[in-house]
């Protein structure tokens, strides 16, 4: 059993998610708002994170910077949940170091998915969550690959499991750009799909 810290403002959907969460046999702490997630991870740091961005008395990536910043959290998985018009949201927050994001509505089998996965990924790093070496996944390790660093960015949210579309909203560029640099990216690594280009990058990146 693992501890998610879920902060979201909005009672029903902070519920549903509990609940869906629970159900996958977790122990789920609900917070209301961006300044009680933040004191409750202070005093009992979580295996993750699940946060809103935008929440009354402290938005999203406010709670993020905070975690970020401090040693005993620096380090926790963090899931972004965002609408369908925060795409700015979306780039800034993985700028300031979230792990991945989900667009609401979240189906449940996805919000379930993209929760193993930060937990398997933390697990895999050799020890607890709040307690992971820095640098643990990166895109920059890639560039190790031979890649450029925007090539290295792209295929660092390959790896994540995210789509062309979703990646040219992380990273702020056009679809057309995502996918001249996975042809690039392929044609360096001596791969013919994402799929053999991923596993190259989680065995880089340590899971």
């Amino acid at each position: 059993m693992k501890r998610i810290l879920v902060i979201e403002d909005d009672a029903r959907l902070r519920q549903h998610f509990a609940e869906i969460l629970r159900l996958d046999g977790h122990e789920v702490i609900e917070t209301r708002n961006g300044r009680e997630g933040v004191e409750r991870a202070r005093r009992d740091p979580p295996d993750l994170v699940l946060c809103d961005i935008t929440m009354p008395e402290m938005n999203g990536h406010r709670v993020l910077e905070t975690l970020r910043g401090e040693p005993r959290t620096a380090h926790l998985p963090f899931i972004f949940l965002t609408g369908w018009n925060e795409q700015e949201d979306v780039r800034t927050g993985m700028n300031l170091g979230a792990d991945d994001y989900l667009t609401k509505p979240v189906a449940p089998d996805e919000l379930i998915a993209a929760v193993r996965a930060r937990l398997r990924r933390a697990e895999l790093a050799g020890a607890s969550p709040a307690r992971r070496p820095a640098g643990a996944a990166e895109p920059g390790r890639l560039e190790q690959l031979g890649l450029t660093p925007r090539e290295a960015e792209v295929l660092f949210w390959v790896a994540r499991g995210k789509t062309n579309d979703e990646i040219a909203t992380v990273l702020g560029i056009g679809l057309t750009t995502v996918k001249k640099h996975l042809e690039s990216t392929f044609a360096k690594l001596g791969v013919e799909n994402r799929t053999s280009a991923a596993a190259m990058a989680l065995e880089k990146l340590g899971g």
